[in-house]
């Protein structure tokens, strides 16, 4: 094969004009392959990855900070894990021991401390037996990668070892003996149990080659900062950022209103420790100016959704905070109304619509009654002019933004490898809507002056929100950047309007309804989804669109899978918020070398009642369109940029032969 590349290679020959437009480019690659021998060796190399079975990638979205739920989805790479325990071992094991076996893979350190508590000491045979199936299991899961692929996830110790022993043939006479030595010598050494700890995290690493969050990382749960925190340790990620993402992004960017809003939906669900424990955010100040200014007000309307483990004071003290916070923030949002007639929002300038005398609020042409007219900080000479208290609060509060180290830390990550939107083997990622006309056609969105549509709508907010983080002055810019939380023509949003106000003060469903902008009532049109796919340049026949945002009812029977399979929606309710609205705790899509396969998972509580019983997640599988052969490395864009590499290098050895380009052989 190797003669057979070079045959190939001198047939032909680079024009002058070939090698004068690459000249620059070949010259800098030589650095890196001096020789012929180096360049066709490295063509070898990606001819042969070319050829390996795709990676497995795996899609999730809405996590919305429930951490042990996406930790755990994320330890047995959805459920996959187990299925491969069970392909590997079948009749071998009993379930029980491959439940338990599997628990010990998800969680090494928590498993071996129970079976010491349980047993007073592990055996030596137990050592034994379980480092030979740890093995098996690994060189199972790393078999469709390149040895290469798989050295860089070695861990830094134990992976030579590892490398040996997940690559050994047993059957030799010499290499069983010496596979024998190696796990004697790893047991007789104590170090048993550190070499489970990184053999398990190598498995639960190769399951998932590739993480795709399809958005929405923040809020709800108790802890986004640790979901950010593994998401930044995996080796291959990106985020298609939700609504809720840009909400924290802009307030590290020190926006005023989506600081309100982080904070509000904090109080509101009971995760302002969040702020002050994981991201050092100094919320004393904000403590202090709610219990004076609502010091004799109940705040009964804005007593948090969960109340679990608070005693009365603690209670009480959140809700004047819920209520003080969110009166910033209607004043922060009708700032911006104000002074963006473009946006086309002014009936969300509700503050202005109050008459505190009559207490009654006017919602579009409808008057209603209000159910709190206490509002200590409002002038309704001016009623979105924050008053001096304020305005100290809340510059106090962007300077505690804009200096915690670890949310400047997250919040460029999701810079650096989000964006609006990812066109990916064949799979167009976003995680909310485009933006649609009743009749299906590409809404047009007017910005500065521009009209922008589809990707090139996409395309414009992507470089705002970058612009609305990196520039301060950017004004324009960061109004628009808070538009995608709420604006009626928001990519992220899709609604003709967010009712916050209305939930909190008016006791009528009417004005809490939040109607559905067109792309959601056409979704289930393939025709519409088709024509998103062309407008992003993607074949409209083989490719798919891939979303969240809006939770699939599974409980009254929807189904994830809409537009004839063009559309799959992968909001299943990982944040407990929504479960009831889901019937189940998430989804999964997998892309493998098998094709696709939509996972719903069902019943999980803790992490440490899952390691109590060794009861995994519940996860049923729909495959949607297995392939007809395997796929391999070749059909993926990864393969894309390999075959462009080879090419590369195939014009590098032809400068070489042609004398072209001086080799280097010391």
């Amino acid at each position: 094969m190797y003669n057979q590349i070079t045959v190939t290679l001198d047939m032909t020959k680079l024009t002058e004009k070939q090698f004068l437009q690459n000249k620059r480019f070949l010259e800098l690659l030589s650095d890196k392959f001096p020789n012929k021998k180096a360049a066709r060796s490295e063509i070898i190399n990606l001819e042969a990855i070319l050829n390996l079975p795709k990676g497995t990638e795996h899609f999730l979205s809405d996590i919305h900070g429930e951490y042990e739920t996406f930790k755990h989805v994320l330890s047995n790479g959805s459920g996959v894990i187990r299925r491969r325990i069970n392909d590997i071992f079948g009749s071998e094991l009993t379930d029980q021991e491959k439940n338990d076996f599997a628990m010990l893979i998800y969680y090494p350190h928590a498993m071996l401390d129970k079976l010491e508590v349980e047993q007073g000491t592990i055996s030596k045979e137990w050592f034994e037996q379980t480092l030979i199936r740890l093995v098996r299991v690994a060189s199972f899961i790393t078999s469709k990668y390149s040895r290469s692929k798989v050295r860089k996830a070695l861990p830094k110790h134990f992976g030579y070892i590892i490398d040996e022993l997940i690559n050994m043939n047993v059957e030799l006479k010499n290499k069983s003996d010496y596979f024998g030595a190696i796990l004697k010598s790893i047991i007789k050494n104590h170090t048993a149990k550190d070499f489970i700890f990184e053999i398990a995290h190598l498995i639960q690493r190769m399951s998932v080659d590739r993480l795709h969050i399809v958005g929405d990382i923040f809020d709800r749960g108790p802890a986004p900062d640790r979901v950010m925190d593994e998401l930044m340790k995996h080796p291959n990620v990106d985020i298609q950022w939700g609504n809720h993402d840009v909400v924290w992004m802009g307030a590290a960017a020190g926006i005023e209103a989506y600081i309100a809003i982080v904070l509000r939906i904090a109080a509101r669900y009971n995760n302002l420790d969040v702020l002050e424990d994981a991201y050092g955010i100094n919320l004393f100040p904000l403590y202090e100016f709610a219990s004076e200014e609502y010091r004799d007000d109940p705040c009964d309307l804005f007593k948090p959704k969960n109340t679990s483990g608070l005693n009365k004071k603690r209670i009480e003290l959140l809700k004047k905070v819920h209520k003080a916070i969110s009166i910033i923030q209607f004043k922060l949002e009708g700032q911006i109304i104000s002074r963006n007639p473009q946006f086309e929002m002014d009936d969300r300038r509700l503050l202005e619509n109050i008459d505190v005398v009559a207490g009654t609020v006017k919602v579009m042409s409808k008057t209603y009654k209000i159910l709190d007219t206490n509002f200590p900080t409002v002038d309704f000479e001016d009623p979105n002019k924050l008053t001096e208290t304020e305005s100290r609060l809340i510059h106090s509060l962007k300077m505690a933004f804009i200096n915690s180290e670890k949310l400047q830390k997250h919040v460029g990550f999701l810079y650096s490898n989000g964006g609006m939107y990812l066109k990916y083997n064949d799979l167009l990622l976003y995680h909310g809507a485009i933006p649609l006309t009743f009749r299906g056609n590409l809404k047009v969105i007017e910005i500065k002056g521009e009209k922008y549509q589809g990707k090139s709508l996409m395309d414009k907010f992507d470089q705002i929100a970058r612009q609305a983080y990196s520039d301060v002055n950017a004004i324009s810019s960061r109004d628009y950047f808070w538009y995608l939380w709420c604006g009626p023509n928001s990519p992220l949003f899709g609604k003709k309007k967010m009712a916050t106000f209305e939930r909190y003060f008016i006791n009528s469903k009417v004005t809490h309804r939040e109607e559905r902008k067109a792309y959601y009532l056409l979704r289930e049109d393939e025709q519409v989804i088709k024509n998103i796919l062309r407008e992003f340049g993607m074949d409209e026949e083989k490719c798919r669109v891939v979303n969240g945002h809006v939770p699939v009812k599974v409980i009254k029977g929807e189904s994830p899978v809409k537009a004839n399979g063009k559309l799959i929606v992968i909001d299943g309710g990982m944040s407990e918020a929504y479960q009831s609205v889901t019937g189940i705790s998430g989804f999964t899509l997998i892309s493998n070398s098998y094709g696709l396969v939509m996972i719903s998972h069902h019943g999980f509580t803790t992490r440490k009642e899952a390691i109590k019983t060794g009861i995994d997640i519940n996860s049923s599988y729909q495959f949607l369109d297995p392939a007809a052969s395997r796929k391999t490395n070749a059909q993926t864009d990864i393969g894309l940029k390999l075959k462009e590499q080879i090419s590369e290098l195939k014009m590098l050895v032809k400068s070489y032969n042609q004398g072209l380009i001086k080799e280097r052989y010391a």
